[in-house]
């Protein structure tokens, strides 16, 4: 894996609707896209996942690029590597960060399989040809979700999440499940409620929702542990789950029964298919959840998720769920409510060249 240079790309794309949630919308949708390339003119593709503000984690498009530039990449200038994991274990001596370690870490995945001419799944060990597709619904108004989630079965997505906070959660559901009684349903909450809350938490056992997502603080354990032992519904822990360690935890202290792995949130590939790895031995459910992405991650995601231990629908529509036009050819399309796993060398995906250059905000090239 002699690398040549890195180049990293922030792009910018307006989203079609507003994504919103109680922390705040994303109307404007900015992101790092790195492209590492060796010395047989190989490249692979990542993809910083990082939000412009620090609602979802600390991290942002600014704080990657610093740390890519300043930290990251002169690593890798310094070390030279055989394997990506190689890579997940020298920026551990760095902390956090794991959405600037995700984007170059996932680059490396790619240049790694398509010098061994294999698809990425197969490099990770996947075993699915297709993995089912799953969508969020995140709107401050019934009618509109409603409205939404009836386009989307139509178009044959096999789960729904709706985000929900106190003053959108009873009512809301209720609605939902009035018109949708059979609908595979969770709801992600994004850290909305405390242990005050138990009472409304518990209330939503009523609507058989396949799990509630983060419930509570967003670096919680502990208080998660206590409210999977008061409700039925079954807690899914995201934000909270960083690193392997965060998901034994979790496990070991039965915070939760089901675990949401964001190859950005937990640093890399790498990482995410030991947290999944450990979940399958002990029977755990996981799923891969998404990241309002650009095409480059969601393919990153497709790979991850052909492994065997992803037994429920995760966020990996298909691009026209956010984009006019994404910046991967072609593009990822849910069809019968599946999406097909790549069987070309690497990601399985080409960059739309022309569509970067559009949305193209700024570019640095770094020569090793």
């Amino acid at each position: 894996m002699k690398i040549t240079s890195i180049e990293l790309n922030v792009i910018e794309m307006p989203l079609k609707d507003p994504f919103l949630t109680h922390l705040g919308a994303v109307n404007i949708r900015e992101g790092i896209i790195i492209k590492i390339t060796n010395s047989d003119g190989v490249s692979g593709y990542g993809e910083g996942v990082a939000f412009s503000t620090p609602w979802y984690t600390e991290e942002t498009v600014k704080t990657s690029l610093h740390m890519l530039t300043d930290f990251l990449i002169p690593i890798l200038q310094k070390n030279p590597i055989d394997h990506p994991s190689q890579a997940s274990r020298l920026f551990s001596s760095l902390r956090r960060n794991n959405m600037a370690k995700a984007a170059i870490e996932t680059a490396l995945w790619d240049l790694y399989a398509k010098s061994h001419s294999q698809p990425l799944s197969k490099t990770l060990g996947g075993t699915r040809s297709a993995i089912p597709a799953g969508v969020v619904v995140a709107t401050d108004s019934a009618t509109k979700a409603l409205a939404q989630i009836d386009q989307y079965l139509q178009e044959g997505y096999q789960r729904v999440k709706v985000k929900i906070n106190p003053k959108q959660d009873y009512s809301f559901l209720s609605e939902i499940r009035r018109f949708f009684p059979d609908l595979p349903l969770m709801a992600d909450a994004n850290s909305a409620y405390k242990l005050t809350d138990l009472e409304r938490i518990k209330a939503l056992d009523d609507f058989n929702l396949l799990m509630i997502e983060q419930p509570l603080a967003y670096d919680d354990i502990l208080e998660h542990s206590f409210l999977q032992k008061e409700i039925k519904t079954p807690i899914c822990l995201d934000e909270s789950i960083c690193s392997y360690d965060d998901a034994l935890k979790a496990i070991e202290f039965g915070c939760c029964k089901v675990i949401n792995i964001k190859v950005g949130r937990v640093g890399g590939l790498y990482e995410a298919k030991r947290i999944h790895d450990y979940c399958f031995e002990q029977g755990v459910p996981v799923w891969c959840g998404g990241m309002i992405e650009f095409g480059i991650s969601r393919a990153h995601n497709i790979a991850l998720a052909s492994l065997p231990g992803f037994s429920i629908p995760g966020d990996i529509s298909s691009s026209n769920r956010f984009w006019e036009e994404d910046i991967i050819t072609p593009e990822v399309n849910v069809q019968n409510g599946l999406v097909a796993v790549p069987t070309s060398p690497g990601i399985g995906f080409k960059l739309n060249k022309k569509r970067l250059q559009e949305v193209l905000q700024w570019k640095e090239t770094i020569v090793f």
